[in-house]
């Protein structure tokens, strides 16, 4: 029967419940057991595909073509495995499960009300997510008390009461703030927080105490006593120097010795390849600087599968990967040298929209023209097509539809139909809604033998990645490409899915997010390419 380990949060949101939740699933695994992880996020939104990267971070796509929340791409990246639409429901999913349910007469007339119809919806997921694994990791997004999480809640209370006492652990991250003017740790919102969870009906079985400070041993005696939790089930959590060290940290701090105890096994994890990644991350023997332009630049967390994908690189090449983010529209305004310069390679990402958009072909012109290692992805790949077009094959309007509908040399465009992951046509044009007209999720691409993809990737007929992108490089325009020297390395079912030049050091752009498929332990093999270009 599967065990569940519950991961709330109270006193406030950010406080790493994700890295906490993926911590320990990597210690779980380490020591042999079958682990899976869910995010529950208690938004109304359906996904969060729609959702501005201001407003929500990164959209991590998963391998089935679900647009998700970013923590499960840090689930990803340290169980090192693939995880799919059912590791991670919203509130928005359940009411529209439980209202079509409803219009379809599947509750035969019964009214249709939070407790029990919502409640037994939400635990159905759980279980669905936990099948066939013998520990499950359930995230439940938000704060204690808020308003969109009780029917989570009272799921997770629920759950309790139908399974074995020892096959559900409550694991509660709180905050022991430092007040500096005091000079002290103060536990009391903890404590709030903990008496708020056992009002709902749940009582922890662990804390997980966020504090930029050590917690002497009396407070952590303090907090079991008031909390009602095992002395040893305090398990401090300082900043860590890397994400990827806390599942180390953990283990310094006795985690396993509660959750052995609470479940009535014994886990012997085997950390020492982690570790040794680890160190690479903290104690690099080289560096290197990457060029890495963007538009959401504020924001850090819009790219965060792509900077941890050049983390995992940096640690198999013993690198530390510095990032010099450079904003496309100030190149713009001041050139891509006075911006770009010093930088050992330059990565133009993905993203939607015109705006910075010439910012980033001046980066990709500066790349080619300099012999600069240069990775493209999604529209970076789209743009370098572009710049070439403009550039080389003298097509000076040049363009894609995304930003031009009228553009008379549509080098990318939108394909009138494709097939999508079930087999099924879909049709698209430029007016399509958003949300429901992209290539997402897992696609087979085929590279070209004896090409910079073929090398990184191997020597297998087809490999899969990731994609989430409305526009595609128009074939069209292969054969005057070719003959000018781009070389189409990488295709799948007739669209192009990777581009690189004879003529150039290493320059390369693939439509797909390699990013999405780079774990800790196995790096994407093409940003793992790149990331040794740059360091020679």
């Amino acid at each position: 029967m599967t065990k569940f380990i519950f991961v709330t949060g109270g006193v406030l949101s950010s406080l790493g419940k994700g890295i906490t939740s993926a911590s320990i699933a990597t210690i779980l695994k380490q020591s042999g057991q079958r682990v899976s992880m869910l995010k529950i996020d208690p938004y109304l939104n359906v996904d969060p595909g729609t959702m501005s990267p201001l407003e929500h971070g990164e959209v991590f796509v998963t391998a089935d073509g679900a647009e998700t929340d970013l923590d499960l791409g840090n689930y990803e990246r340290f169980i090192d495995t693939t995880l799919s639409a059912k590791n991670n429901f919203t509130t928005g999913q359940v009411y529209q499960s439980v209202i079509k349910r409803e219009r379809e007469g599947g509750y035969l007339g019964k009214t249709i009300q939070v407790v029990p119809h919502v409640v037994d919806e939400i635990k159905s997921r759980i279980f669905a997510a936990g099948s066939d694994y013998e520990f499950l990791i359930v995230e439940l997004g938000g704060t204690v008390g808020d308003i969109e999480g009780l029917p989570f809640m009272e799921a997770i209370r629920e759950i309790r009461h139908e399974l074995p006492k020892t096959n559900t652990m409550n694991i509660h991250v709180t905050l022991v703030p430092y007040i500096s003017a005091a000079g002290e740790l103060k536990t009391k919102p903890t404590q709030h927080s903990v008496q708020e969870l056992r009002r709902i009906g749940i009582t922890p079985h662990m804390l997980v105490c966020r504090s930029e400070r050590p917690l002497p041993k009396e407070l952590k005696k303090k907090l079991a006593m008031s909390c009602d939790i095992d002395n040893n089930a305090v398990i401090e959590a300082g900043d860590a120097q890397s994400i990827y060290q806390v599942p180390m940290n953990f283990l310094k701090e006795g985690i396993l010795t509660p959750i052995c105890e609470h479940f009535g096994i014994n886990l012997k994890p085997n950390m020492e390849k982690w570790e040794t990644l680890v160190k690479h991350i903290i104690l690099p023997q080289d560096e290197v600087t990457i060029a890495f332009v963007g538009k959401y630049l504020d924001l850090k967390e819009s790219y965060k599968s792509l900077t941890e994908a050049l983390i995992h690189a940096g640690a198999h090449l013993n690198t530390k990967v510095n990032i010099n983010w450079c904003d496309s529209e100030r190149i713009e305004d001041v050139g891509a040298y006075e911006v770009i310069k010093n930088s050992d390679a330059i990565l133009v990402a993905g993203g939607f929209g015109h705006r910075g958009v010439e910012g980033k072909l001046q980066a990709i012109e500066y790349a080619r023209v300099n012999n600069i290692p240069y990775l493209g992805i999604c529209l970076g790949m789209q743009l370098a097509v572009i710049e070439y077009a403009r550039n080389v094959l003298g097509l000076k309007d040049a363009n894609s539809i995304e930003f031009d509908t009228e553009t008379p040399n549509p080098l990318i465009y939108l394909i009138d139909e494709f097939l999508d992951q079930s087999g099924n046509k879909q049709l698209r044009t430029h007016e399509s809604p958003m949300g429901g007209t992209m290539r997402l999720g897992e696609y087979p691409f085929t590279p070209k033998k004896g090409t910079k993809l073929q090398k990184a990737y191997g020597d297998k007929e087809t490999y899969y990645e990731r994609h989430r992108h409305r526009y595609e490089a128009n074939p069209t325009y292969k054969e005057a490409l070719e003959k000018a020297g781009m070389i189409i390395s990488g295709e799948s079912a007739g669209l192009i899915e990777a581009v690189e030049l004879k003529d150039h050091k290493w320059f390369v752009g693939v439509q797909f997010h390699p990013e999405f498929t780079s774990h800790l332990e196995t790096p994407n093999p093409i940003i793992l390419a790149f990331v040794k270009q740059a360091v020679k």
